[in-house]
């Protein structure tokens, strides 16, 4: 007999098919659920022994939540609440903390709060730690995620005992990912240093490790140059020992390689935002013979844009950066505009009083900031796409933010070009500072241009800040920490020229940055201007000098 289901119902036996067919998943996932709970809750009455028992019965469920809670028994954050006997994770057991955050072992979820005397934490000693270690290292490197077996091989790595090197061996077999295979060939060895009686074994292992930059192994081969009272070497074995220490070598060479590299990255970074905050003060001078001492407010005034627009998009962090340059420039680029027209503007032709004046601005522009966000620093948030490191090896890591900011004063420092070059403002900017008064008769209005050129000083100047305010903290004071070193980017380069800002920026950072290991930060800027000074004593024009009528001014 065959059943046929009209088209009006079927919709309904679909659902209730759906309705039973899951009941037995949800079921099971609950069952599950209140399984692990059931174990976890065993442990608030258990002695240590029976914590073992119970430590094995949660890795043996299987549950997502059982490398969690016991990590968090590893690290003393397992707490029962004292009015219900339920178990619970804590975030942070600081003692300063009024209530702890609670977790839920299960799910993993917030779980509210409770006062420390309200909990009653779940004990471990040295014997327990030592299995959860171990029972926490077994069940990462079962893992299918390679990087968490990665960590695991790692965090056993700083406690090699008989146990961990066995579960090690029996991974080195099976492993198919070639970081995990590596990390595992460092820990075995780490391990074969220690077989006092077969040189063979340990020669091949120092062989091994010596192009390993983990600390660990470098700590473990220096250990094998080390003497005792009498002066003797503790190492006996002298082929073990010569190869040790050409592996030390070997190592420390390829560390300072990295230094360098890591000390130039760092000056890059620097050099990036003193390229950026000179460049505003090289146009502003190439054009109109302006000495502004105000620039470096303008810098301050962009850090603070960037707070304000991150107070006003607080959910939308990781975008707050892409509306805060734009924003800056805006700011600092119309303040720089009303800078000219109200002040500057009577003051061509006599640099001394533009610099007086400048300096009064900055003084008032300041004043405002503490009045408007008071004389204290205000907090900067880094985007997660500029937070971390890229991480080369155990000793060079790159930090995410100094490169998005050299990539950023690259991009900049592109579009500029393509103003000054390929537009007309950057045509009229051109031809006023090069003859201001034949470009006035060829109908080139000079005010105008000056307005647009201070304009566009003061809104890189913000572009900068929104730069430097993820290297540094925002304050009122922030400008004048980085005012003089903008002067001596821009008479190091040459005034006026772009080019030249842009390269003595990224000198002197870099420069500065070598200088700071042997000198210290403020004896190496001593150092730096000095360096500039005798450098100017031969080429007063600077790195790359103006040529033709541009020079004619200067």
């Amino acid at each position: 007999m065959r059943i046929s289901i009209s088209g009006e119902w079927r919709p309904v036996w679909l659902l209730l098919a759906v309705c039973f067919l899951g009941l037995p998943v949800s079921a099971q996932a609950q069952t599950d659920n209140d399984g692990f709970r059931a174990v976890v809750a065993e442990l608030g009455d258990a002695n240590f022994r029976e914590k073992e028992s119970i430590a094995e019965r949660l890795l043996a469920t299987g549950h997502a939540s059982a490398r969690a809670v016991l990590t968090a028994l590893l690290e003393d954050r397992v707490f029962f609440r004292q009015q219900d006997q339920q178990p619970f994770i804590v975030e942070s057991t600081d003692e300063n903390l009024s209530a702890y955050a609670l977790v839920d072992p299960v799910s993993l979820e917030d779980a509210g709060s409770a006062e420390p005397d309200q909990l009653s934490r779940v004990t471990t000693n040295n014997r327990l730690r030592a299995f959860l270690r171990m029972s926490i290292a077994t069940f990462a490197l079962s893992s299918p995620d390679a990087d968490i077996r990665v960590d695991a091989v790692k965090q056993m790595l700083r406690s090699l005992d008989a146990a961990s090197i066995e579960l090690l061996r029996e991974r080195a077999a099976e492993e198919t990912d070639s970081r995990v295979s590596y990390e595992i060939d460092t820990a075995l060895a780490l391990a074969a240093l220690d077989e006092e009686d077969e040189s063979s074994t340990r020669l091949a292992a120092v062989t091994t490790l010596a192009d390993r930059l983990n600390p660990e192994v470098y700590n473990r081969l220096s250990a094998l140059l080390e003497r005792d009272e009498d002066g003797s070497f503790i190492e006996g074995d002298e082929a073990v020992r010569l190869a040790a220490a050409e592996a030390v070598r070997r190592i420390d060479t390829a560390r300072n390689f990295y230094a360098v590299i890591e000390t130039v990255f760092f000056g890059l970074s620097l050099g990036s935002v003193l390229a950026l905050a000179a460049i505003g003060l090289t146009i502003t001078f190439g054009v109109m013979g302006v000495i502004n001492l105000a620039h470096g407010e303008l810098l301050m005034l962009g850090a603070y844009t960037t707070y304000v627009v991150q107070l006003a998009m607080p959910e939308h962090i990781d975008i707050s950066m892409l509306v805060a340059i734009p924003a800056a420039f805006i700011v600092t680029g119309s303040v720089g505009v009303l800078i000219e027209r109200t002040i500057i503007r009577f003051l061509y032709g006599r640099p001394l009083e533009t610099l007086l004046a400048t300096f009064g601005v900055s003084l008032v522009l300041q004043q405002f900031v503490r009045s408007v966000f008071s004389a204290n620093n205000r907090p900067v948030v880094t985007p997660t796409w500029m937070s971390g490191t890229l991480q080369f090896n155990e000793v060079f890591s790159l930090t995410y933010n100094r490169l998005y900011i050299i990539l950023f004063t690259l991009i900049v420092f592109a579009i500029l070009l393509l103003v000054l070059k390929r537009t007309r403002v950057g045509l009229e900017m051109r031809a006023v500072s090069q003859n201001r008064l034949m470009a006035r008769a060829m109908g080139v209005r000079s005010e105008w241009v000056d307005a647009m050129t201070f304009g566009l000083g003061a809104g890189i100047a913000g572009v900068a800040g929104v730069a430097l305010s993820q290297l540094t903290n925002v304050g009122p004071n922030l400008g004048q920490a980085y005012i003089v070193d903008s002067f001596l980017v821009v008479v190091f380069g040459g005034v006026g020229n772009i080019w030249g800002t842009f390269i003595g920026g990224l000198s002197l950072g870099i420069v500065n940055k070598v200088l700071e290991p042997f000198a210290g930060a403020v004896l190496g800027k001593i150092f730096v201007l000095i360096g500039v000074i005798l450098f100017i004593q031969r080429r007063p024009r600077g790195l790359f000098p103006q040529t033709g009528r541009a020079a004619e001014g200067l």
